[in-house]
């Protein structure tokens, strides 16, 4: 799809805020080129929400390469020291010259500007395409989620979320498809969506609304909370080289029930032997690209690629492998502790996935081999925490707490895949070679990505291909 440039009237144009935009772009965890520049920037989408002190404009702007990103912006002649933080910079030219431009989101006042005008419903601009029948509540307190995320989201009250995509892609949006499939199927494991936000060219899905779900912190903050206790010797009511295995079981059985609600409304289909090769060489592929950015992933690249190649072989065999939508990005913090039980959220699927691969159907043991991953990044986060904490720590005392996390990961991740087989889901331990071959994918993805952004990490995901490849 090809997006023309916004028409802008003389109040509406950009151009003064854009020199501003192009150094803060680049400071923002969501732009996907990290410190490079910006390059001009072309603005595609452009929606004034509200134009008199403090103003509000949407929209969405196009990089030299190509790529969009969504803004909500804020215009004040005064900032408020509460919103210093959020400021970009002062308006050199224009009406509003001298005025401070600033990220909206933080702006309470602004959200809830925001929040009116898509309860109010037009016909164009900035909109909510409703998912539900029931009225938005107007009167609810905003306030941003501060989590380090690809994405914005801002809570309203104790029951709406909306999340902004700063990074629209044209075409129908995975995670809309899919929880808009979950709220018309009435699935309790996901937050029912409200409404689609729309504000451009047709097919350009800025956003969604959705329940908010009442969990204080994610399963990621609970396992590694749990860990460092256990690991420590100071957790009150288990073992030290156990802990949270009812949790994990539970979560084991919150996914099965999740992904048997999707294979009732999304296409489930078999893998035929020459899905199961592809799948296999496209693994390889990525060892080998991974390889030129991270060198010592090439030590275990004879063990991993016949373990590729194990699973290509199965599939020739006959082995059979369902395949359907998944969530595609499934760790611990993608799932909610409620008092109702475990919740699973975004199904964006990784960011780093073109679209078209994050939609296709994909085998469950995807999802159960990055679950299987987060467990064991918990225990090794929650050992660096002790360590942190303690740092003069004797080596007796420093091989005793490394030993307990690994039993704590292997503890919980059997519990996981036990509490999704007794729910109903395919029993994975009758799957053990394509979840090892998942696993280090996963394994592999996860060195790039702390390589390129956490190098002090990488050791986490290293030590796992090492043991898959010896197993």
């Amino acid at each position: 799809m090809t997006l023309a440039p916004a028409e802008a009237g003389p109040r509406q144009d950009l151009a003064p805020l854009l020199p501003l935009l192009g150094p803060w772009l680049r400071t923002r965890r969501w732009y996907a080129a990290g410190p490079s520049p910006a390059g001009a920037l072309t603005p595609v989408v452009l929606n004034v929400v509200r134009e008199q002190a403090p103003a509000l404009l949407h929209t969405v702007l196009r990089t030299q390469d190509g790529q969009l990103y969504q803004l909500l912006l804020g215009l004040r002649p005064d900032l408020p020291r509460r919103l210093a933080g959020a400021a970009i910079g002062q308006v050199p030219d224009g009406d509003r010259r001298g005025w401070t431009l600033y990220e909206a989101t933080e702006d309470a006042a602004l959200m809830g500007v925001l929040l009116r005008h898509l309860a109010r419903g037009t016909d164009g601009g900035l909109r909510l395409q409703r998912a539900t029948r029931m009225p938005l509540p107007v009167g609810l307190v905003p306030r941003p989620l501060t989590a380090d995320q690809s994405n914005s989201a801002v809570v309203f009250g104790d029951r709406l979320l909306l999340k902004i995509y700063r990074r629209p892609e044209p075409g129908a949006h995975l995670e809309v498809e899919t929880l808009r499939a979950l709220t018309e199927a009435n699935c309790v494991r996901t937050p029912r969506l409200h409404g689609t936000l729309l504000g451009g060219p047709t097919g350009l899905v800025l956003g969604l609304m959705e329940d908010l779900l009442p969990a204080e912190g994610d399963g990621w903050q609970a396992a590694v909370r749990q860990v460092t206790d256990c690991v420590d010797g100071t957790c009150p009511t288990v073992p030290a080289t156990g802990g949270f295995t009812a949790h994990a079981r539970a979560l084991g059985a919150a996914v099965a029930e999740v992904h048997t609600a999707l294979a009732d409304v999304f296409p489930r289909v078999l893998l035929t032997p020459d899905d199961i090769a592809r799948q296999a060489a496209e693994m390889t592929a990525r060892l080998d690209r991974a390889m030129r950015e991270v060198p010592a992933l090439a030590r275990h690249r004879a063990p991993i690629t016949r373990l590729y190649d194990d699973y290509a072989r199965a599939g020739a065999r006959g082995c059979p492998v369902l395949a359907q939508r998944v969530h595609g990005d499934l760790h611990l913090g993608q799932a909610l502790p409620t008092p109702s039980g475990w919740r699973l959220i975004d199904f964006e699927g990784e960011p780093a996935r073109p679209a078209a691969e994050r939609a296709a159907p994909q085998p469950v043991l995807r999802d159960l081999a990055g679950m299987l991953r987060s467990f064991d990044y918990a225990a090794q986060a929650g050992l660096r925490a002790l360590r942190a904490r303690d740092p003069d720590d004797a080596p007796r005392s420093r091989l005793r707490r490394a030993r307990r996390a690994r039993a704590w990961a292997l503890r919980n991740r059997r519990a996981f895949l036990a509490g999704y087989a007794d729910a109903g889901g395919t029993d994975p331990h009758c799957h053990p070679l394509p979840l090892r071959a998942f696993e280090a994918d996963k394994a592999v993805y996860e060195a790039v990505y702390e390589h390129r952004h956490r190098p002090d990490w990488l050791p986490i995901p290293l030590e796992a291909v090492h043991r898959l490849a010896r197993t």
